[in-house]
């Protein structure tokens, strides 16, 4: 029998760390890839960068970016009144209630938004006046539609009701998913129906609403190009094409219009980051891990 010195160790089941030389060269080649289409891109006299850097921050530019961000925000803002008011309505019993929800969320899921944005462009020639009238008091109601009904207007409610119809469904998905014994649990200690709805469900279906919430609001800020069907001619995407016809000059103004877009869609993919931190506060699936089991 070898007998084992005290200076010497005896290793069993030493771990041999696994070499991924596929992945080492999958990196090699992404890293080449992306400096050859970067060196591509800088270099590309076609693209105009100078033209890029002189409208990057053009006042009618900037105009564009603050129309766009308005228009996302107010449509967002009505979209989710809206679609809190459909899941309310579908989820209250009242048969007629839940109908007309459901055809809401079937009309406007179910059509193009494009389609939708041209129809409220062309409600003052549906609808040249909005007038109402009283048995015995005559009209005291009589407006021109196109004098209330302005593009900005016509362009918020096209989005906004298209966006309902999706919201609405996330919304429902995100309340269905919490337990419904929470819900008994708190109507047996005598909690009512909106405190239940306040303190319960909302605050544990908001981990799983926030994440396609913020995809619909990034989704929203890019449909916001489309509104030049209603026709709405202040947005970022009609100011970059207004220039670039000028300028006969259609790629550094769409790079522009693309820079702006980017931009602002990292500032709400950081937001949504922070809500879902937020709301997901003690239930970090990463922090979750399977301790070894210590030896006898």
């Amino acid at each position: 029998m070898h007998q084992v010195h005290e200076d010497q160790q005896i290793e069993l089941n030493q771990p041999i760390p696994v070499k991924h030389y596929g992945r080492w060269l999958l990196t090699a080649f992404l890293l080449a890839s992306a400096v050859i289409v970067a060196s591509s891109l800088a270099t590309n006299p076609n693209f105009h960068w100078d033209v890029v850097d002189e409208y990057l921050f053009d006042a009618q530019i900037l105009r564009g970016v603050g129309w766009t961000l308005a228009l996302t925000l107010v449509a967002m803002i009505f979209s989710i009144l809206i679609a809190a008011a459909l899941v309310i309505m579908r989820d209250s019993g009242n048969p007629v209630l839940s109908t007309l929800s459901w055809l809401w969320v079937w009309f406007f899921r179910g059509t193009p938004v494009y389609t939708q944005l041209v129809f409220w462009g062309l409600l003052s020639v549906l609808y040249p006046r909005i007038s109402l009238e009283l048995p015995g008091l005559g009209a005291i109601l009589d407006l021109r539609t196109k004098d209330v009904f302005t593009p900005a207007i016509a362009a918020i409610a096209g989005l906004a009701f298209n966006e309902s119809a999706y919201l609405a469904e996330i919304f429902r998905a995100g309340f269905k998913a919490v337990d419904g014994g929470q819900t008994e649990a708190a109507q047996a200690l005598g909690m009512r129906r909106m405190k239940i709805l306040c303190r319960i469900i909302i605050p544990q279906a908001m981990r799983m609403i926030i994440p396609p919430t913020g995809n619909e609001t990034i989704g929203m800020l890019k449909t916001t190009s489309l509104v030049l069907a209603v026709p709405f001619a202040y947005d970022l995407t009609f100011a970059a094409n207004t220039i670039s016809n000028r300028l006969y000059l259609p790629i550094p103004l769409l790079v522009v219009a693309g820079l702006w877009y980017l931009s602002i869609t990292s500032l709400l993919m950081w937001g949504q980051s922070y809500l879902e931190r937020y709301f997901g506060r003690g239930i970090d699936r990463n922090q979750i891990s399977i301790a070894p089991k210590e030896s006898a």
